[in-house]
């Protein structure tokens, strides 16, 4: 309900709307993972849990128009992300979904390089490489979380078009938080059934070699 309150919000231009609604999404998904997952609380990885509260930092420090709240943002979300990564492991990936991503992630940066503030622009490359390795390695989760970080990529790709003065889809603030609320979901989500499918396909007490639980 918070989403849809949220989003009708960024519709119809109302931006107080937008900033009483944005603050309680990342907590709301926190609560319905916790509630959703197998044995409660317990069967939650804190690394998730980490992941989602640096994207609602992120999502606060994304309510101020100023350069340093951007930073801070997306120091956030750069914390979530690598919260992400530890959580995915080392489980296999497809080689060929990485090239295609290395590839979006060159032409893109390249293609946007020059129409970015200079002092933005090494900031945004790392970021950009630690988000699509992000999006990259979700697939290893199934294809729930795989869709859910790619959308995290779109997400913040219509962010970057804008801070390029780019052109942009009609009501961009929209498609950026639709997608963004979508791929938290999703990756939550797809990372807690692919953490509750192994458990429960690993005989208790024994795991894999180079496959432990996380959290």
């Amino acid at each position: 309900m918070a989403t849809a309150f949220d989003l009708g919000s960024l519709l119809a231009g109302w931006h107080l709307g937008h900033v009483i609604a944005k603050p309680l999404l990342m907590p709301l998904l926190v609560v319905h993972v916790c509630t959703a997952g197998r044995g409660g609380t317990r069967g939650v990885p804190r690394l998730l849990v980490a992941a989602l509260l640096l994207g609602w930092g992120g999502d606060l420090a994304l309510l101020f128009d100023a350069e340093a709240a951007f930073l801070i943002g997306m120091g956030c979300f750069s914390a979530g992300h690598v919260c992400y990564l530890v959580l995915f492991g080392r489980k296999t990936t497809n080689p060929l979904l990485g090239g295609a991503y290395a590839l979006a992630l060159v032409g893109t940066v390249g293609l946007m390089w020059s129409d970015l503030p200079a002092d933005l622009r090494i900031p945004v490359a790392g970021y950009s490489l630690l988000l699509t390795t992000m999006a990259y390695r979700s697939s290893a989760m199934g294809p729930r979380a795989g869709v859910g970080g790619a959308l995290f990529l779109v997400s913040d790709m219509i962010i970057a078009t804008g801070v390029a003065a780019w052109p942009q889809p009609p009501r961009p603030d929209f498609w950026i938080m639709a997608t963004y609320l979508a791929a938290q979901y999703l990756l939550a989500t797809g990372s807690l059934a692919a953490r509750e499918a192994y458990r429960g396909e690993a005989p208790q007490g024994h795991h894999p070699r180079g496959q432990h639980p996380r959290g």
